[in-house]
């Protein structure tokens, strides 16, 4: 039998002690096994994400290439699936209490998709979101269907 699949995503930042308290704030919990003071902050969205909030020097050993500044460029997008509208609105506002900058793009709302957004002290950029996917298939065969008549 095979392990879950995981995924890290490593995040440079300016004050790893701040960034860890943003992250805490919209819902990560701190993985203290693979913490350095200053350095490195494992924040575990859920079983199988975790979030590694590295210092930028820290960061600058793992690439040859010039890090993004996140304030001025976009290198990804991270979207972050919530299981209710409800829910979006709360990691936004909780985003935004703890730092962040709330809705740095338009919010979204297609009926059985909503997504809003937000950046983290450091520039990156989450979009949380909530799809019924039901509706969404719905939509979808609707609009094939539509098309091939």
């Amino acid at each position: 039998m095979s392990n879950a699949k995981m995924i890290f995503v490593n995040l440079p930042v300016a004050d790893v002690a701040r960034s860890t308290a943003f992250y805490e704030a919209i819902g990560c919990t701190k993985d203290e096994r693979f913490c350095q003071a200053d350095t490195a902050s494992a924040m575990v969205w859920s079983d199988t994400i975790t979030f590694m909030i590295l210092s930028r020097d820290f960061f600058k050993s793992f690439t040859p290439k010039p890090i993004a500044d996140a304030h001025q460029t976009t290198e990804v997008l991270l979207c972050l699936s919530r299981d209710s509208r409800e829910e979006v609105d709360a990691i936004v506002e909780a985003a935004a209490a703890a730092g962040g900058k709330a809705d740095v793009r338009e919010k979204q709302d297609m009926g059985f998709m909503y997504g809003r957004s937000f950046e983290d002290p450091d520039g990156h950029i989450f979009e949380p979101m909530y799809m019924d996917v039901e509706a969404a298939l719905a939509a979808s065969g609707e609009e094939i269907q539509e098309e091939a008549a």
